[in-house]
């Protein structure tokens, strides 16, 4: 039985843990041959090598920082040439530096927006090339819906996630004619290991608050992603998908 990505070559970025790595899991018990790059733990990149390595696709990690334009690139070719090709590009680095803006230092706004921002510019701008090559391509950024709606002590955050909107709509329309596809994907509140540090009364008020009333996990982003990277959505471009349990609806 052919599975939904069978085929298909994909990078993922930043994949070591919680939604990368949920998402590195399904592409490859989707047929996919994966890429993806982790940067402080070499450790859980080795480990998550050997257990991707398990469906049978072929996987390879890659110590990599996505903010540095020269690595990005380095890497794409890197992965070109490992794999003969690059079908789908899925920008999952991110950070956070939260703090309300009048505490907020220059180096904390600096560097979440060079490491959430300008590493989608670096990895997309390095991926266009195969891509436009082959006339064929899915680019599927992580925004977030705190990028829709701004969020009180994380400006810095907010501005580098409604970036990447702007940044994948124009993308978008540019790449439309060579059949390059882009599309962002906006969690709500997902729970991860991150989450998990939060004090049990401040998670039970988000789902409260949330229409499906839970919070949402790492697969279900994963999931939404491996439509977005499929055939299956193969007129869609330059969309924000909202995967927030109906948080802004």
């Amino acid at each position: 039985m052919t599975k939904l990505l069978d085929g298909k070559v994909a990078l993922i970025t930043g994949a070591s843990k919680g939604i990368g790595r949920a998402i590195a899991q399904h592409f490859a018990q989707l047929g996919a041959q994966v890429a993806f790059t982790y940067l402080s733990s070499v450790e859980k990149g080795q480990q998550l090598e050997q257990e991707l390595a398990q469906h049978g696709s072929k996987v390879k990690g890659y110590r990599s920082d996505a903010s540095d334009y020269a690595q990005a690139e380095k890497l794409v070719e890197e992965v070109v040439a490992e794999f003969g090709k690059l079908d789908i590009l899925v920008n999952n680095a991110g950070i956070t530096k939260d703090g309300l803006l009048m505490r907020m230092s220059e180096e904390q706004w600096d560097q979440v927006l060079t490491v959430n921002l300008k590493s989608v510019f670096n990895l997309t701008k390095a991926a266009t090339k195969p891509m436009m090559r082959a006339k064929a391509g899915s680019i599927i950024n992580m925004t977030s819906v705190v990028g829709i709606k701004g969020n009180a002590g994380q400006a810095n955050y907010a501005a580098s996630k409604s970036g990447i909107i702007g940044f994948t709509k124009s993308v978008a329309l540019e790449l439309g004619s060579r059949n390059i596809r882009c599309n962002a994907i906006a969690p709500g509140f997902i729970e991860t290991e991150m989450t998990g540090e939060l004090d049990q009364k401040v998670v039970d008020e988000w789902r409260k608050a949330i229409p499906l009333k839970r919070g949402g996990s790492p697969e279900d982003i994963a999931k939404a992603t491996a439509f977005l990277a499929s055939d299956d959505s193969s007129y869609i471009t330059g969309q924000v998908l909202q995967v927030d349990g109906g948080m802004l609806t």
